[in-house]
């Protein structure tokens, strides 16, 4: 199946097309048609699958279709709301891409940047409002932003939604919404929760899901390092200096721990950056955009930051630390291995990661081979028990009766006593 066998309009066709993409992935293939027929679409679809382009290209026609407005009287007509500064950013990068050689116009918004130039976009005119819910819910209470005439609404990355504690923000959201509107609903899980929240925004939806959360991509290569934790960081520095990829993607637990590695690393004549939540947002877009440009080799990422980054040929993702959620394993391999091309992905584990990596492997189905020949080998197998001493009996030190009273005084002197004859037989 091509692009051209899903009646996509030549304007987007053609920047498809300049893009290189000729053949859709399958929740494109399976998502455009229903969403150009007009039907609401729940999505399961992990991080890489191409969703993105799964809602942004249908959005676009079905605007383009629409009576144009003029620049001074556009009203928003679809919203898509995200988690992150990050994806919010690369899905309005994706919607200029295929919009190229269309009139829509279309902005993004999130928080932890000054507003002005958001705000100032805003008041020029647009179609398509891409933004985070804290700073989309702050410009719609100043008057910069109404929803009444919305006729696409887009939840994304719904399962990172409830993670970052935004559900009551998304909810308010629907709330400032007309009730009739076309919804795209997608999620990298399907848990109880998501599903209540789903069953709130969509109207006898088609389901879309493929590549489920337990499966990863056939082309990525995995393996597994054991390794105490105070060498990690050296094995990196190894692993780095031996690897001939150019961009290597670090997960880290903890942001303070970024923090450390890109400082260890840069120890060692190794480009490198950090983005997390500690960062500011101007920040973490020039790390991001040295990244794309290969200015720097080596992005270390929380698990929240990360979620947006999508870079072009990634060819080797490092797990520093084992994530405690199976789930997330999968998502941070398939930030390399895209489109048909081969991938990395190489996971450290120390003695305390042992639990995470067998629930990895059992969501799976797979065991990761394990590289036993290097130089930073795991001395750590087993934990050490504390010897138990049986309890003191009751008149030892400090009680009324043995060794805590002296002639003429009480415990506290008798004890002062006993410290001053001990150094006295050294």
């Amino acid at each position: 199946m091509h692009f051209s066998d899903l009646n996509i309009i030549e304007p987007i066709l053609k920047a498809i097309e300049g893009e290189g993409y000729t053949t859709p992935t399958p929740i494109q293939a399976q998502a455009i048609p229903q969403m150009l027929q007009g039907k609401d679409v729940l999505g399961c679809a992990q991080t890489g699958t191409g969703k993105t382009a799964a809602f942004a290209i249908p959005i676009l026609q079905l605007l383009n279709k629409a009576p144009q407005q003029t620049q001074n009287k556009r009203k928003i007509k679809s919203l898509i709301l995200t988690p992150t500064r990050e994806l919010a950013i690369q899905i309005e990068d994706s919607l200029k891409t295929y919009g190229k050689n269309l009139s829509l116009r279309s902005a993004v918004i999130f928080g932890g940047v000054n507003q002005s130039k958001q705000t100032n976009e805003l008041g020029r005119g647009i179609d398509i409002l891409v933004a985070t819910p804290g700073r989309l819910l702050d410009l719609i209470g100043q008057g910069y932003v109404a929803l009444d005439a919305i006729e696409f609404f887009v939840l994304d990355e719904a399962d990172r939604m409830l993670d970052m504690g935004f559900v009551n923000d998304v909810k308010r959201v629907i709330k400032l919404l007309p009730v009739k509107r076309q919804n795209l609903f997608f999620s990298a899980t399907m848990a109880p929760e998501i599903l209540e929240l789903a069953g709130t925004i969509l109207q006898n939806p088609v389901l879309v899901e493929v590549t489920p959360v337990s499966s990863t991509a056939e082309k990525i290569s995995q393996s597994i390092y054991f390794v105490d934790k105070n060498n990690k960081n050296a094995l990196l520095v190894s692993l780095l200096g031996e690897s001939k990829a150019e961009t290597v993607l670090v997960f880290c637990r903890t942001k303070h721990g970024c923090d450390k590695i890109v400082k260890f690393i840069a120890s060692h004549g190794i480009k490198s950056d950090a983005i997390h939540g500690n960062k500011a947002q101007n920040n973490r877009q020039r790390a991001l955009s040295n990244f794309k440009n290969k200015v720097i080799r080596v992005l270390v990422a929380t698990d929240i930051a990360a979620r947006g980054i999508d870079v072009e040929g990634m060819e080797l993702v490092i797990n520093y630390d084992l994530p405690n959620v199976s789930e997330t394993y999968v998502h941070r391999i398939g930030r390399t291995g895209r489109a048909g091309k081969d991938g990395q992905a190489i996971s450290f584990c120390d003695f305390e990661e042992k639990a995470y990596l067998k629930d990895i492997e059992k969501l799976t189905k797979q065991s990761i081979p394990v590289v036993k020949d290097h130089p930073f080998p795991m001395t750590f197998f087993e934990v050490v028990k504390k010897e138990v001493r049986p309890p003191r009996p009751k008149n030892f030190m400090g009680n009324n009766q043995g060794f805590g009273k002296t002639s003429g005084g009480n415990s506290a002197g008798g004890n002062k006593n006993m410290r001053r004859f001990s150094q006295k037989q050294k």
